[in-house]
Order: C-alpha cells, then structure tokens, then sequence
C-alpha cells in the first residue's frame, strides 16, 4: 500500500478508538481528522470540503425544518392524544404506541418524534398504574425500525443515497424503494416487541418516581421573624455557599421566589427550601435566626404561576459533563437550579454540589417559566419534560404542518422533483405559512449531526482516493472465499458492530467506499451492499449509546445496559436476519 494509505487507515482507527472511548463530540473529532488529512496531502480543498455540497447533507437540513414545523404546531402531540387512550392491558397499550410510532418514524425523523413522545408515555404509565420503563425502550425500538421504511426516516439512509447518487449516479434510489426490505423488517420487529419482547423487558423505576417525594431531598427551613436573618441579604445571611446545601426557593405569603439570587432580601417568616442531602440539616440548625418549618405540605408540591418544575435529560452534548455541578455553574448559565439527579433508576445519593454529570443523567430542575421554551431544543438536554404547569400545545395548523409533509413525499415518490428539492420546497413553505417561525428553523436543525456528515465525507473520500478503501476491500476478500452472501453477512455485522461503538452516520460513510470497493472487486453488484449499510446503521438495538433515541429513553426509563443487551441482541438478531434473506432478492448480486 502507498504512504497515503497508512496514513489513512492510521486516522480511520484513531477517529474509531476516539469516538468509542472518549467524550470528545464525533464532529470534532471527524472534523479534526479532514484537517489533518489535509494537512498531510491525502486529501485536497475539494475532497476536504465535498460534505458541505452534498444533496444528501442539505436534504437533511431542510427535513429537519419539515420536523420542527410538525413539532411547532403540536402535530405529533395531536396524535398522541387521540391514539393513546385508556387500553385495558399492557400489551393493548403497547401497540397502540408502537404502532403510530413506527409508522410516523417512516416520513419523520425518529428523534424528534421519541423526544415528543416521551414526556406524554410518562403521564400515560402514570395514568395506567403501569411502569415507564415497559413503554419507553420499544418506543425507541419501535422509532428505529420504522426509520427503514423510507430514505425519510432516517437520515442516514439519506446520506448514503447522496452517496449514491454522487458516485453512481445511474444507481439512485427512490424514496421507497428500501420499503421492499424496510416493511417487512419493521413488521417482524414490531411483532417481535409485542409478543416477545415486552416478556423480557425489566420492571424499573422511573425518575419520574424517584422524584415523586420532595422531602427525600429537600430541607424546609423558616425564618424567625424576630431573629437576626431578617433584611439580610442571602449572601449576608451565610445561605449562598453551603456546604451540602442549595438555597433554590423562598416561599413568601403565598407567593415563590424561584432560582433565588445572592441579593435576595429575607422576611420574617420566609420559608427556605434547601436542595441536598439531610446530613446538611445539622448545618442549617447551627444557623442564628431559622427555625425548622412546620408546614404540612411541601413547598414542591404546590402549583406556584413563577416556577416550573422541570426534568431534563443529560445530553452527551453537555458541556457539563464530566464536572461537578458546583464547579459547572448550572444556575448562573441555565437560569435552574438542580434540585436532584436520576441515574440508573434510583436518585443520586452524597453532596448534590459534588455529583459529576453524565450522560442520560436525568436532573430535576426548578426554573422560572421562560426556561422552558429558551432550552426546549437546547443542545444540553436530550429531553426538556415540564413536570407541572404545562401549557397545552395550539394545534390550529398542524393539519397544514402534515399537508406540507405529504406534498413533499408526493412530489418526490412520484418523480415531480429530487427529494432535494422537494425538501426544500417543503421547509420553505412550512416557514411562509407560519407553520415554523425561523427561529425554531434554526433551532431545529441538528449542526452537530450535520457537520458529523459533512466531515464523514472527507475520511471517506481519504479512503477512496489513497487506495485504502481498495486495500482494506481486498483483503477482507481473502476471508470470504469469492462468495457474495457472505461478503453481505460481513458487511452487515461489520456496520451493526460499528454503529453500536459510533454513530450510525460516521459508520455508514466511512465504511460506503470500503464496501463498494469490495463489491466491485468481487464483480457483483454494488446495490446489495449499500442497502445492507443503510439496514445495518439503523440496526443499533445493543446499547444506549449506539444511537440517540436509545440514549433519550436511558435516563427516564431508569434502564440498565443489560436491558439492551438483553431486549436489543434477539432483535438486532432478528432484523438482520430478515435484511440479509430479502436484500438479495430485491437487488440481487
């Protein structure tokens, strides 16, 4: 093999061990890898920068608008509501979400239809007297597989279509030609979680739950309207650098200060809520002018109109993570205090101030109102749910959300216009109508996923242009006898293994050129093998980090990684069995 090569597959196996062992975003880490490539002069300006002008790339972003329009205007709320129901068993309510589910992730990308829906299948299982944690991972399962239906659901198979189209040209898919192998995947899938699956999913508890009890991690402290506290500033009266301890709300005559400042002025007959643990209770009852408060009902408990109760999710975006939330300054940058933290199903016990954040970690946060919509799409939080006060969604154009949506799958199934275009068309239209301010546009649109594709690009383009796509294609050859079944099997499991380490984008466009070199090499068809890569990305049932809705579903449902392991390996099994026997019949080798 030439320089170039080494020098190629060297980066392709730091970028992989990065991304699987380190907290370090994928698109920077891709990004860091087309810079040094093109440092090296594997890659020139052109090759480097092919990402940011594919059509896949921009179709992509322009669906994301198409998504946020439908989210804006409560479209999938609107669904929820009248498909849910009362069912009388779990396996009714199982189908009457897995179902829609599928179905919608087929036009839609999954993870904003799984962020939509989890605040409401928590209130549902609540309702039902019916654990979170049996609804919440098919959910997701569930958003996967209808992801295969159609080049839509997911955008992956979007991308790897642009790929196709880059370099085959005559070889480009039509929006639902994957449902040949895409239906039948989600339907035995489906099947499989409703009559198989839910048997083997654990009973957990939620951090729904595990927040259910205020006074497991709060303190309620009142102030002596005759002591020396009172006129004193918070930070005057010793109250803002507790040890164990966070001031995070004032209860005054009926009324809530939320979020309390340093400058706060305290009166008599306040009532203190301390976040932390009851070991800090010593510490409060050292301090001159407060009184123990003797109130029934916990100040958490009440609906107050200047405070939100809120749960969100940990990205593994988060800035935070890693540190401590003391050190991170939660409350001075997000406008919310942290009054408890979920992990693995069961609260966080210690020194609130010294828990380091981690992924999936589900906090409880008291904030005042605006928090809501100003971090609802917020790269930090996977999942904003509001815990109380919640505002009903304005469903007035959601059936024009849905029209622009199905006019876009019309115009692009029936060869009107290119998918692009056809997205295009629909994100501008979605703006102009109101359906979507271009604010949620912007917000809407995932640029870390974006630039992950856009930088994917360049390693891929690295790999083909150095001979190391072709190298690496030869001598996986060696190990396959000449026979096409089984290069498709090694595709497949090569795809599935990296996705669960990686993102399903990075695998399927790193290992595109690999793939089709091989295939060429075995002279047979490419087709085959780049359809097993869009089936294989999606089919990331093993772990929570494998793909996004998996980690979403992590925190709230209070799962374990055994749970996948245990529910995703027969399905992940499943799917590819049933992948690799139609894959070949529809386009044969």
């Amino acid at each position: 093999m030439p320089l170039d090569a080494w020098l190629t597959i060297a980066v392709v196996v730091v970028v992989f061990t990065l991304m699987a062992m380190t907290r370090i975003g994928t698109d920077m880490i891709l990004l860091g890898a087309v810079i040094g490539l093109l440092t090296l002069g594997v890659i020139d300006p052109n090759q480097a920068l092919a990402g940011f002008s594919n059509s896949g790339l921009f179709t992509v972003a322009f669906m994301y608008v198409l998504v946020a329009s439908i989210r804006e205007t409560g479209g999938i709320d609107l669904i929820i509501r009248y498909v849910l129901g009362r069912p009388a068993s779990e396996a009714g309510a199982q189908c009457r979400l897995l179902l829609p589910v599928a179905a919608i992730s087929g036009f839609l990308n999954n993870t904003p239809v799984v962020a939509t829906y989890i605040p409401a299948v928590l209130g549902w299982s609540r309702r039902l007297g019916m654990p979170a944690s049996r609804f919440l991972m098919p959910l997701s399962f569930a958003s996967i597989l209808g992801g295969t239906v159609s080049l839509l659901g997911t955008s992956t198979n979007l991308v790897v279509n642009g790929l196709l189209i880059e370099r085959y040209p005559s070889l480009a898919m039509g929006l639902f030609d994957i449902a040949w192998v895409g239906v039948p995947v989600a339907v035995v899938g489906v099947a499989y979680l409703l009559v198989v699956g839910r048997h083997l999913l654990a009973q957990r508890g939620s951090a729904t739950q595990v927040f259910e009890n205020p006074r497991e991690f709060t303190i309620e402290m009142e102030v002596d309207p005759d002591g020396p506290m009172v006129d004193r500033t918070v930070e005057e009266a010793g109250l803002r650098h507790l040890q164990e301890l966070f001031l995070v709300e004032i209860e005054r005559g009926g009324n809530v200060v939320s979020v309390v400042g340093p400058g706060e002025k305290l009166k008599g007959n306040d009532r203190l809520v301390f976040a932390g643990t009851s070991a800090g209770a010593v510490e409060l009852q050292q301090i001159r002018g407060l009184m123990p408060s003797h109130q029934g009902e916990s100040s958490l408990e009440k609906d107050f109109k200047e405070r939100r109760l809120v749960e969100a999710v940990v990205s593994d975006q988060c800035q935070f993570i890693g540190q401590r939330i003391r050190e991170g300054h939660f409350r001075t940058l997000y406008g919310a205090a942290v009054l408890a933290v979920c992990r693995g199903g069961e609260r966080v016990a210690g020194n609130l101030g010294q828990i380091r954040l981690q992924p999936a970690d589900v906090l409880l946060l008291e904030a005042r109102p605006p928090f809501i919509e100003r971090h609802r799409q917020s790269r930090d939080f996977l999942l904003i749910s509001q815990v109380n006060g919640s505002a009903r969604p304005n469903h007035e154009k959601a059936w024009l959300a849905w029209s622009i949506l199905l006019g876009v799958v019309m115009l692009a199934t029936f060869g009107v216009m290119s998918m692009l275009n056809a997205a295009m068309l629909g994100a501008a239209a979605s703006v102009l109508t109101g359906c979507c301010s271009v604010g949620a546009a912007k917000r809407g649109m995932d640029t870390r996923v974006l630039l992950t594709i856009a930088a994917s690009f360049g390693l891929g383009a690295a790999l083909e242009s150095s001979g190391a796509a072709v190298s690496m294609a030869t001598a996986g050859l060696a190990y396959i006898d000449g026979s096409p079944w089984l290069l498709l099997a090694g595709v497949y499991v090569m795809v599935a293994l990296l996705t669960s380490l990686v993102t399903n984008n990075a695998a399927a466009v790193i290992t595109f050129p690999i793939v089709t070199a091989a295939a060429e090499n075995l002279g047979v068809s490419i087709m085959p093998y780049v359809v097993a890569v869009m089936f294989a990305a999606s089919a990331s049932f093993l772990t929570p980090i494998g793909y996004q809705t998996n980690l979403m579903v992590y925190g709230p449902g209070g799962y374990h990684l055994k749970d996948y392991l245990r529910v995703g390996g027969p399905l992940n099994l499943l799917t590819a069995a049933v992948a690799l026997v139609l894959i070949p019949l529809v386009w044969p080798f």
